[in-house]
């Protein structure tokens, strides 16, 4: 059996990223990864993070990224007009400069110049996923439920007290939120993921203080890498995991 490699929200941090898989034991014939969620935004190549991405996709169908609210707003401005991608602490803009945008001055209208196959790769991509290791999500699920049970919404918007302190189904993998910002007994040390229960927060902020992580489940060790120095690693230990691993070996056997 592979590995699964986790990853928080990239938000358009590419290099660092790019870094981490280098750094990481990834094999694409054997491996899996799991992105969940909000490529784009706030970083600096946005652009580059999704041609990554894409490309990682292409040499290996286990390849899987989930739909975040960032990729949402994005297709929401794209088919309705709304504006909420467009707010500057969303980082919308930025991301279309990196894409080379321009504003017709006359018409006061927005030139999105971002290539098709960007756009119909956010557009394929799906608000959950599930495999033996566990649940995957971008921003969480409504305690005693299912994704499939759970509206898109949810899945790429919820923050819910409920789901980060109390839930205790299958290990569910999710991000949006940032570990600092969740309760304080499921984060150990600053800068690091965040387990309670069977809830795994990989998002650890992206801000230029906040790394990048990125959780090899089989090993419980998660890679991280700040926007300056080198990979690092630390061991965690999440005993969700642990369990369904022994379950697995029970049902095998």
């Amino acid at each position: 059996m592979g590995n699964t490699f986790v990853f928080g929200d990239i938000h358009g941090r590419c290099q660092q990223l790019r870094d981490i898989i280098e750094a990481a034991d990834y094999d694409p014939r054997r491996d899996s990864i799991v992105f969940v969620g909000d490529l784009i935004d706030r970083g600096e190549d946005s652009p580059g993070v999704v041609s990554y991405v894409m490309e990682l996709q292409r040499a290996n169908p286990k390849v899987v990224c989930l739909r975040g609210n960032h990729e949402q707003m994005l297709l929401d401005l794209l088919d309705y007009g709304d504006p909420l991608w467009l707010i500057p602490e969303n980082g919308g803009i930025q991301t279309l400069q990196q894409y080379g945008f321009e504003i017709d001055e006359d018409t006061a209208t927005l030139a999105i110049g971002i290539p098709e196959s960007h756009i119909d790769f956010l557009r394929s991509t799906p608000f959950f996923h599930e495999d033996e290791r566990g649940l995957f999500v971008h921003a969480g699920i409504t305690s005693g439920k299912h994704p499939t049970e759970c509206e898109p919404e949810i899945l790429m918007w919820t923050r819910d007290l409920n789901f980060f302190t109390l839930y205790n189904g299958k290990p569910c993998f999710f991000g949006h939120t940032p570990a600092r910002l969740l309760p304080p007994e499921g984060v150990r040390n600053p800068g690091e993921i965040y387990v309670c229960g069977s809830a795994i927060g990989l998002d650890t902020g992206c801000s230029l203080e906040d790394s990048l992580s990125c959780l090899h489940v089989e090993k419980q060790t998660v890679l991280h890498k700040y926007p300056m120095g080198d990979v690092l690693s630390y061991e965690i230990e999440i005993p969700c995991l642990s369990h369904a691993s022994r379950s697995m070996m029970i049902m095998a056997g």
